[in-house]
């Protein structure tokens, strides 16, 4: 497809969960929208967890990896690198509008035609990237990443097993340091404590079981929180909506 604006192409994508994109990077930058299910970006700074209706901006030549957290289904867009530096020079979370998923899926769908409508393509496309430039930034849950090898250790272990409990003081037995200067290391690389990070990580796991239909209340239970209305406070100030919300707008 050669649209009079240079927009790259559009993909939607159907995963399994677990399935992953192993790490990759490409020139042009790109728009991953989750449409459905909840999945995970991560590029070398920081993990993204994105819930249907948010987005990820990813510049160009930014090495990053997906997973499946669940089911999921979502939608990219592919803009050339001289397009591309009109928009931010680091990766963006954002709330996409309706009107800007439905122009991107429109995208996809002409794509798919045997002869695109290239003039209809050249009609949507100046509306598209002025909804891309008006998106607000959205909540979702992002995980800072240290660059110090021993914190990212720790970090990419918990990431495979969120349910763990281990406190810092025992993992600073495992990988040789004292919790004081972990705790020292984390704030300053991260610019939050360890506690902050694995509460955004245990809202990570809340999203996953959400998606996958359990209950509020045994989520709640699951994670250790002493009451389900302490997690639903928890869920809306970090979400901005309700555990109740999520679900509906998920299925």
């Amino acid at each position: 497809m050669t649209p009079a604006l240079p927009l790259l192409a559009t993909r939607e994508m159907h995963y399994q969960a677990g399935r992953e994109e192993r790490w990759h990077a490409h020139e042009v930058a790109q728009l991953v929208l989750c449409l459905q299910g909840v999945m995970r970006v991560q590029t070398q700074t920081a993990s993204w967890t994105l819930t249907p209706g948010r987005a990820l901006w990813l510049p160009g030549s930014v090495p990053h990896a997906l997973t499946a957290l669940s089911d999921i289904r979502s939608a990219s867009l592919y803009l050339d690198p001289k397009l591309a530096r009109a928009f931010w020079p680091q990766a963006r979370s954002m709330l996409i509008s309706p009107l800007l998923q439905v122009l991107m899926q429109t995208l996809v769908e002409i794509e798919l035609q045997p002869q695109p409508d290239l003039a209809r393509v050249d009609l949507i496309s100046p509306l598209l990237l002025d909804e891309i430039r008006r998106a607000s930034d959205g909540p979702v849950c992002n995980l800072p990443l240290p660059s110090d090898r021993r914190l990212l250790n720790i970090c990419q272990q918990l990431l495979a097993t969120p349910a763990s409990g281990d406190t810092l003081e025992e993992w600073g037995q495992r990988v040789g340091a004292s919790s004081r200067t972990l705790a020292r290391l984390f704030r300053e690389q991260t610019g939050i404590t360890f506690t902050q990070w694995r509460q955004q990580l245990r809202l990570s796991e809340a999203l996953v079981q959400l998606a996958q239909g359990q209950t509020v209340l045994r989520t709640a239970n699951q994670l250790g929180y002493q009451s389900p209305s302490a997690f639903i406070s928890m869920f809306r100030r970090l979400m901005g909506e309700t555990p109740q919300r999520f679900l509906r707008i998920s299925a």
